[in-house]
């Protein structure tokens, strides 16, 4: 696997990385498995955050033999300085670690938090003493809103920009990525498979292999996933016509208004489970009204619980209507259950 290094930080790091949301839904054992069997692929970079649950404990627990050979990313999710101090000396504890490669404010994706993050006692004051005095190697950030993330470029001196990029979510690519590269920046792209939404792992990953400036870190919660994109690391190609066709289809079909399952509109007051019900559209044609049944009727069924209170709107960085598209799906679950006797 080819390295490249993270623009003016300094850090080199794998072409592909290590997202470590999803390793929060399996036990500390199997998180070590797979962690380690990624390392033995070749793997070098691994991002974590503490609002993954306890993704910061799995990462630290299974990458300390080899800390010298790894590139360790995470965040801090505060925005205020005490708030990201506090969080930064835990994560030196759950990741056994003396010193940070890279930390990030996490989501800095409206204004509110772009002032809080970046002006007097904001978190970025934090993280910026910290690679002062050798804690930390680099300072970066992530976002969800390009508008917002070019003004937080313009007003501190950040190392890293992650950043949602897939063959779905291109807008970065005409301002905010060269404006990034422009003042040396090194670019992480979260979500290559958009969220899990994407199933063309060929396709997703052959289109990422194109921009070789950008660094995908997939979540992975299993062994044969990673297994499997490091098989397109190993037998590159470019995307064919066929490829690209099929690619533009796929965008066609999901248009703009999709759930990327980032999870920050929970949790829910009311126990709706949002990202669940979002995800059923895409799963009635991928799966068997059995499979569809045993998934997502109980979480359905918590949609009856929502009383538009908007609370998951504000919380949305892609500003979704959220209320109207649970119903959406609702309609489209009960109807597929209608059709397929399922009921």
């Amino acid at each position: 696997m080819k390295t490249i290094v993270l623009g003016k930080s300094g850090l080199e790091v794998t072409e592909l990385g290590f997202g470590g949301i999803p390793i929060m839904r399996v036990t500390t054992d199997e998180a070590k498995t797979i962690i380690r069997h990624c390392f033995d692929l070749g793997v070098r970079f691994f991002d974590t955050a503490p609002v993954y649950s306890d993704s910061e404990e799995k990462l630290g627990a299974a990458l300390e033999p080899y800390r010298k050979k790894v590139v360790i990313a995470t965040k801090v999710w505060a925005k205020d300085a005490k708030g990201a101090a506090k969080e930064l000396s835990s994560s030196f504890e759950r990741l056994r670690t003396e010193r940070l490669d890279l930390i990030q404010c996490h989501n800095i994706s409206n204004q509110t938090d772009l002032d809080r993050a970046l002006g007097p006692e904001g978190a970025y004051q934090v993280l910026v003493e910290a690679k002062a005095k050798g804690k930390v190697k680099a300072v970066g950030f992530s976002s969800h809103n390009p508008d917002i993330a070019l003004k937080a470029m313009g007003l501190a001196e950040f190392d890293t920009l992650q950043f949602p990029f897939n063959f779905v979510e291109q807008e970065p690519l005409a301002k905010l990525f060269p404006a990034a590269l422009e003042r040396g920046m090194g670019i992480i792209a979260m979500k290559p498979l958009g969220g899990g939404l994407l199933d063309r792992a060929d396709l997703c990953f052959r289109f990422l292999q194109q921009y070789p400036e950008v660094v995908p870190i997939p979540g992975i919660q299993a062994i044969g996933e990673m297994d499997e994109i490091v098989g397109y690391y190993k037998d590159r190609r470019p995307l064919t016509r066929k490829d690209r066709e099929e690619i533009e289809g796929i965008r066609n079909q999901l248009g703009g208004r999709f759930c990327r399952r980032c999870e920050y509109c929970l949790p829910c007051e009311q126990g709706v489970q949002i990202p669940k019900i979002l995800f059923v559209k895409p799963q009635v044609k991928r799966f068997s009204a059995k499979q569809l049944l045993s998934m997502s009727k109980a979480s359905v069924e918590t949609a009856e619980k929502c009383v538009d209170c908007g609370e998951c709107v504000e919380k949305c960085p892609y500003h979704l209507p959220i209320p109207e598209m649970l119903k959406e799906n609702v309609e489209i679950f009960r109807k597929f259950q209608d059709e397929h006797g399922a009921g």
